[in-house]
């Protein structure tokens, strides 16, 4: 598949978490890894790649557009997140397997677990505070660390249901912070809450 700019626009950037020893170039040699100016030099973007035609740069072969430009101009970058967390299971089977399982939430709520947990590791006592029962709730826990989001808290603990509703709205800068990002975030945490149970993790 090959988009233009202006197809890709519509979808702008896009997170795909995989296994530490995942390399994007073994699956598409074709594709252009993302480029960031570091230091006034084209250094290699962390885990950006683009699936369609971008400028390329002679001499290290990257994106010749830094990603911040790339994406003001509509290239649709695609971001390999690598998880050691998937690193503990053997097939997707067996992770779909457990995400349909109930985990201990109470693991959540254990001081010697945070600095294990995927994107609250600095965060237990927000998690204490809100006791999350379910993977909505851990969402948003993972909502609330955002920038300028904490602020909801008071709201969140009177009224959940409008606390949530504000989580997700974008705030006074034009930021908004993705449900199905916390969410997707939120699973990975089950995941974790079910290696620690059986003393994986």
């Amino acid at each position: 598949m090959v988009l233009t700019p202006n197809e890709s626009s519509y979808f702008g950037d896009v997170d795909i978490d995989l296994p530490s020893n995942f390399k994007p170039s073994s699956l598409f040699p074709a594709w252009t890894r993302a480029s960031i100016v570091k230091d006034e030099h084209l250094k290699v973007h962390p885990c950006g790649v683009y699936p369609q035609v971008i400028p390329t740069d002679p001499l290290t072969n990257l994106a010749a557009i830094p990603y911040e430009t790339a994406d003001e101009l509509g290239y649709f970058k695609l971001d390999f997140l690598h998880l050691s967390v998937y690193d503990k299971f053997e097939s997707r089977a067996e992770i779909e397997e457990l995400l349909t399982i109930e985990p201990d939430w109470n693991l959540l709520l254990i001081p010697s677990n945070w600095p294990k947990l995927f994107q609250m590791s600095k965060h237990g006592e927000l998690l204490q505070r809100l006791r999350p029962r379910s993977i909505e709730d851990v969402a948003d826990a993972i909502a609330l660390i955002r920038p300028g989001k904490i602020e909801l808290l008071p709201l969140y603990l009177q009224d959940k249901s409008k606390g949530r509703a504000a989580l997700y709205k974008k705030d006074n800068s034009g930021f908004a912070f993705k449900k199905s990002h916390a969410v997707g975030y939120a699973l990975v945490i089950v995941l974790q809450l079910h290696l620690l149970a059986l003393e994986l993790l």
